[in-house]
């Protein structure tokens, strides 16, 4: 691959970093600098700066901690049972029950996922568990009913 304006002032840029640490005289600064402006491939700006480290190196030093109490405590991943759950459950109003079982199977394995790994969603599967038996119930008082009224007739 031809090299760049940018790929350059790359590579020279690792060689001032290299000169500045102590790595290059400035006869090797000089020499490997017009090496880096005629150069027209990646591959040999990389030959020039491969014995070179690609950035500064860290000067050893105190590393100041940040207590646990600063840092961010990691969220929980969502549990995706327990999502599909919930919306089966709130799609319950929109197809007349006919995701209310649906529901009800993901939000009792959701809760067992949750309860063994730990991860987050209790409340939408929880949410999913009782739109579902709602939907479940009300179709199967529905079906009693009907039922009822046919064998009284």
């Amino acid at each position: 691959m031809l090299a760049s304006h940018a790929d350059r002032e790359r590579a020279v840029d690792v060689l001032r970093a290299g000169f500045a640490e102590g790595r290059l005289d400035k006869d090797e600064f000089d020499r490997r600098v017009g090496r880096v402006h005629a150069a027209r491939t990646v591959g040999e700006l990389a030959l020039v700066v491969a014995d070179l480290p690609q950035g500064p190196v860290p000067h050893p030093g105190p590393v100041a901690a940040v207590p646990q109490v600063f840092l961010a405590t990691p969220r929980p991943a969502q549990n995706g049972r327990a999502v599909g759950s919930a919306v089966c459950g709130l799609l319950c109003l929109l197809t007349a029950g006919l995701t209310g079982i649906p529901a009800v199977v993901l939000g009792h394995t959701a809760r067992a996922e949750i309860r063994r790994t730990g991860e987050d969603g209790d409340g939408l599967a929880l949410t999913g568990l009782v739109l579902g038996w709602l939907s479940v119930g009300g179709w199967a008082l529905f079906w009693l009913l009907l039922i009822a009224v046919d064998v009284l007739a």
